[in-house]
């Protein structure tokens, strides 16, 4: 099913996420993965755009999703699933996050980004009708207005700090 205008900013920033998820398994894989500098664009990426996101969703998302009695309980587990992805992102912030903790995270957001595009966001557009959808448009694209709409990259700092520590001392 195409995706609805009104959720398409959501839809936007879940690219931005899912490249992050992307990039951190690769460096994984490819045994290049300097924690400090995840941790850093990690904490940098919430507090640019993924912060502002969750809140987005917790205000106006998931509150007309539960005018659809059928979507309480997915509503209920992506609303624990910010709170675990919360605990990840304050961790990163006080870098205190591990190699198999990274790939946790990067494992956990990508799911759950995935659920709310593949369940979420299908069954909305399915069970509720288009001028409810726009009214929800216009709240998102609201609350959205002071979240970065582009896909952050790691600071300078933060690069010259993973070349280091890939390189070592």
């Amino acid at each position: 099913m195409l995706r609805d205008q009104n959720l398409i900013p959501l839809s936007r920033q879940h690219q931005h996420a899912l490249a992050l998820c992307v990039r951190i398994d690769r460096a994984i894989h490819a045994g290049e993965l300097a924690t400090g500098p995840w941790q850093a664009e990690i904490q940098q990426i919430y507090e640019q755009e993924i912060g502002t996101h969750f809140a987005a969703e917790e205000k106006e998302l998931f509150p007309a999703a539960l005018r659809c009695a059928e979507l309480k309980p997915l509503v209920d587990e992506l609303t624990a699933e910010h709170n675990a992805l919360r605990d990840y992102f304050s961790r990163a912030g006080g870098r205190e996050l591990r190699i198999e903790d990274l790939q946790a995270f990067s494992n956990k957001l990508s799911a759950h980004i995935r659920k709310e595009e593949r369940q979420l966001f299908e069954q909305m557009q399915k069970l509720m009708r288009p001028e409810e959808l726009a009214a929800l448009g216009v709240a998102l694209d609201e609350e959205l207005k002071n979240a970065s709409q582009t896909c952050a990259l790691p600071a300078a700092a933060t690069r010259l700090r993973a070349k280091t520590e890939l390189s070592g001392p």
